[in-house]
């Protein structure tokens, strides 16, 4: 049996944490493209064989036109933020990057607002018997 099946999921988690480690501080202070604004990273999900990852992002401006914007800037200059990557991170593979914007923030905040509202009008409820 081989001793690299059950380290291969660790490896692979830390990879994608170096991988997250790296392109924020790329982003932050040698990104020069003016769409890609204030950009916090909040996950990246690797392939088994690191050849793509997804890198999920989200911005400080929610309008879908910043997000439009952040996303164009992030997807065109991944090739430089991949060569970047690659003079930090030496790994056989570099992966391919693709950029997606993190909508569970929003979604949380909307669930938190529900749950808010819900408990606002059982309580009112409750004060009406």
């Amino acid at each position: 049996m081989s001793r690299h099946g059950k380290s291969i999921p660790g490896r692979s988690l830390r990879v994608a944490d170096q991988i997250q480690r790296d392109l924020s501080e790329i982003i932050t202070f040698e990104l020069k493209d003016p769409r890609v604004g204030m950009v916090t990273l909040t996950e990246v999900q690797l392939t088994p064989d690191y050849a793509h990852a997804k890198v999920f992002f989200t911005t400080l401006a929610d309008s879908p036109e910043a997000i439009k914007a952040t996303l164009e800037g992030l997807s065109r200059s991944a090739g430089f933020l991949r060569n970047q990557l690659g003079k930090r991170l030496h790994i056989h593979t570099l992966p391919h990057l693709t950029f997606v914007h993190d909508m569970s923030t929003v979604r949380g905040m909307a669930i938190s607002s529900l749950i808010d509202q819900a408990n606002a009008s059982r309580a009112k409820d409750a004060d009406e018997t």
